[in-house]
């Protein structure tokens, strides 16, 4: 399920809606490779040019984890069409040892785009967007302005990045990840990863373990927990109810959504470091403390 910013992309550089092309996905939300060749295939037999393919590692809703390998093969089989993925939040899993097993066959992407202010603790707003093909951007952006970019300095001046992008003047983004990762190091960023994963994984224990909760999935791929909370007095539109009445009390914020055949359910994603299986705790009472009042 592609992040929405794929659809204004296509607005922003003109494409418009009627040719970014939808792939299914199955039902955890992670696109099909067949659905995909077959769309491609069908693109071309209507005179088209695919140019792009959009993957994504850690969906907003879901968190799923597209298979990057057999989408790989796709794009390189149907002419090496340029494959991006969008690892804006599940991509911090590439920091460790342990999970970065979810991202399998990333080193064949085109570009990557990564969020390190969601999963890994980066201050807002800190985006990085990486790409394999040297000197791409300058050839894409470049415009040469002498007065900004001149050839003649002490250093290196591939080292200049304003002319390597839409932007130049901007806040120094890079600093706030480069000072997070020597603070804590490599090994330190990955306990922040797994701690994210590991409480996730502790709030699905106490979902299947406490009466009234209900899972969607077996299975699941990041930190993003969805499931139901039925009252004992309620059956019908029970997540916006009670999500309101948290929103009224200021006792805590859970987002929720309908997705496909699925009605309402909350959506409880762990992207702070900072969670304790104390918060975890909290999050489940607070939502049968709520559905009481139903």
């Amino acid at each position: 399920m592609s992040h929405y910013s794929v659809k204004k992309g296509a607005f922003f550089m003109g494409f418009g809606l009627s040719n970014v092309v939808l792939v299914k996905s199955d039902k955890h939300g992670r696109m099909i490779p067949e659905a995909l060749d077959a769309a491609i295939e069908e693109s071309k037999k209507k005179g088209f040019t695919p140019l792009m393919v959009n993957g994504t590692s850690g969906t907003t809703v879901m968190g799923a984890y597209d298979p990057l390998n057999e989408i790989a093969d796709v794009c390189e089989r149907q002419g090496n069409i340029w494959l991006h993925v969008d690892a804006c939040w599940g991509g911090a899993a590439l920091l460790s040892l342990k999970l970065r097993h979810k991202m399998k066959g990333i080193e064949r992407a085109d570009s990557i785009a990564w969020d390190p202010h969601k999963m890994a603790g980066a201050i807002l707003q800190c985006a990085v967007l990486i790409t394999k093909h040297k000197d791409l951007l300058a050839e894409a952006h470049t415009a040469g302005a002498r007065y900004l970019f001149q050839q003649d300095k002490v250093y290196d001046c591939s080292y200049d990045t304003g002319d390597k992008s839409v932007q130049c003047g901007r806040k120094i983004d890079a600093f706030k990840l480069w000072l997070l990762w020597k603070a804590y190091g490599s090994s330190g960023m990955a306990e922040r990863i797994e701690s994210c994963f590991d409480n996730a994984l502790y709030l699905r224990q106490l979902l299947t373990e406490t009466p009234g909760f209900r899972l969607l999935f077996e299975e699941q791929e990041c930190t993003n927990t969805c499931f139901w909370y039925i009252p004992p007095s309620m059956r019908g539109q029970v997540a916006p109810a009670i999500k309101g009445q948290m929103q009224v009390t200021g006792s805590m914020m859970i987002g929720y959504q309908p997705q496909g055949q699925f009605v309402n359910f909350f959506r409880m994603i762990v992207a702070s470091p900072m969670t304790t299986r104390e918060d975890m705790q909290h999050v489940i009472s607070t939502i049968q403390r709520h559905g009481q009042n139903l």
